[in-house]
């Protein structure tokens, strides 16, 4: 079995020594949540009989593939030009890796600041001065046709690049339960498959997967009724596991003497 390649990024961080933070700093129109655990979804997969690997690192959802960066999506879409526009209401959240978020509120709170408001102010503070703060997702809406696109970036520590792509749309939901709806729910769903075999090719795995090996780490789609997932689990634990060493060696604990 593949193991998976860990990726020696260097952080080129500075650490101050000491803590300050303007009254009025400001990070925009966009929000920023605690950094949350990804669902992994490493199930086991496996070759159709006859069927090889794909290179599913090239696929695209409304043009978005895996690894590309910030820069590269809202080229695509943030200028309002794309077939999809950002969502009205957060539509690019930041966020600080937990690891890091723990570092820092120890470092802020060694320097006397403990007032919930204050602190999260020095925390943020900190980590856009350090590279900390990073774009994890940008949320995406067609409305004329009701469609999503959520797109989601690993941290700094990996080059801040797409590893998961969620696609939606809203042909599993019906009006009503008659034989009217039922039957347009029905051809609904079979433009929408017919549009992606004709885009992606038949699955290789199972009857709605694409993958690139048998190994879950790898890159691979899914398709759901009305979803794709396009996703490169390995990609975001190698992520998961720089941030986790790099804020190990990074803590910023008290000179102990002994």
């Amino acid at each position: 079995m593949k193991k998976i390649l860990y990726l020696l990024s260097l952080f080129g961080l500075m650490f101050a020594s000491d803590i300050s933070f303007a009254d009025d700093l400001s990070f925009g129109a966009f929000a920023i949540v605690d950094d949350i655990d990804s669902d992994m979804n490493v199930e086991q997969v496996s070759f159709n009989p006859g069927a090889g690997a794909l290179d599913v690192k090239q696929f695209d959802i409304a043009g978005v593939m895996l690894g590309m960066n910030y820069d590269q999506v809202s080229n695509l879409f943030l200028d309002g030009n794309g077939l999809y526009a950002p969502r009205q209401k957060n539509s690019v959240i930041y966020t600080i890796n937990k690891e890091w978020k723990y570092n820092l509120d120890y470092e802020c709170r060694q320097n006397n600041v403990f007032v919930p408001d204050q602190l999260e102010k020095c925390i943020n503070s900190l980590a856009q001065s350090r590279g900390l703060l990073y774009v994890s997702e940008i949320h995406l809406e067609r409305t004329f046709t009701g469609e999503t696109v959520d797109i989601y970036f690993t941290s700094n520590a990996t080059d801040n690049v797409v590893w998961k792509v969620v696609y939606n749309n809203d042909v599993d939901t019906m009006e009503g339960e008659s034989e009217k709806f039922e039957n347009q729910r029905e051809k609904k769903m079979l433009a929408f498959w017919q549009g992606v075999i004709d885009k992606y090719g038949t699955p290789n795995s199972g009857e709605d997967k694409w993958i690139s090996s048998e190994l879950a780490y790898d890159p691979m789609m899914q398709a759901l009724y009305g979803q794709l997932i396009l996703v490169d689990n390995g990609l975001n634990a190698i992520d998961s596991s720089e941030n986790i060493q790099k804020a190990r060696e990074n803590f910023q604990a008290k000179p102990y003497a002994f």
